[in-house]
């Protein structure tokens, strides 16, 4: 299968409320429509996570960022542009997302990606994807397919063939929180 009918395929599943396994910046995740609360509340329940604690989400661009974040500080996209290592960075002011993936203080953390698989799926969907790593809630995520229980590979929609055989050390993106009164606090290295 070509990487264009496997993002074809996920995009699919997404559309019509489903779950999908993928290749991201960082390690294998969960993913569905961002803004499908029924998908999210798919992700929570395969994941054994309770849902106050936040998904994160996945977009290829500046300009679908701030589709889902009311007003992002000027500090963000200094962050963006200075950051070498795949970064999250969890933002007040959520907007147009499933409201069960938005943290109780109205923050959503968001991540641009640039790897090629998962920034032409989240360009071909165009829609913030949530991202997950592909484990239960606790347990190690998965760096790489292998790694990924069958419980999790079971309870999915779909799973991307992309990347399938790679083994390489991946590991989960830092986390920054940065509050709407100028505050920045480092939540993951």
């Amino acid at each position: 299968m070509s990487r264009k009918e496997d993002i074809q395929k996920a995009i699919e599943v997404m559309r019509n409320g489903g779950v999908i396994l993928y290749p991201t910046d960082t390690v294998w995740g969960i993913g569905c429509d961002a803004t499908n609360a029924e998908a999210v509340a798919k992700v929570y329940k395969i994941k054994h996570r309770d849902d106050s604690k936040a998904l994160i989400c996945l977009v290829d661009s500046d300009a679908r960022l701030q589709r889902y974040v009311r007003n992002v500080p000027s500090v963000a996209w200094e962050l963006i542009d200075a950051v070498v290592k795949p970064t999250t960075i969890i933002l007040d002011g959520a907007v147009n997302l499933a409201p069960n993936l938005i943290a109780d203080d109205g923050s959503i953390g968001m991540r641009i990606t640039n790897e090629p698989f998962s920034h032409e799926l989240c360009f071909r969907f165009q829609k913030a994807i949530v991202s997950t790593s592909a484990n239960i809630s606790g347990e190690p995520a998965a760096a790489n397919y292998c790694d990924i229980s069958p419980e999790i590979l079971n309870a999915v929609d779909y799973v991307c063939e992309s990347r399938r055989d790679e083994k390489k050390k991946h590991t989960p993106s830092s986390i920054i929180k940065l509050s709407q009164d100028g505050q920045v606090k480092v939540i993951r290295k």
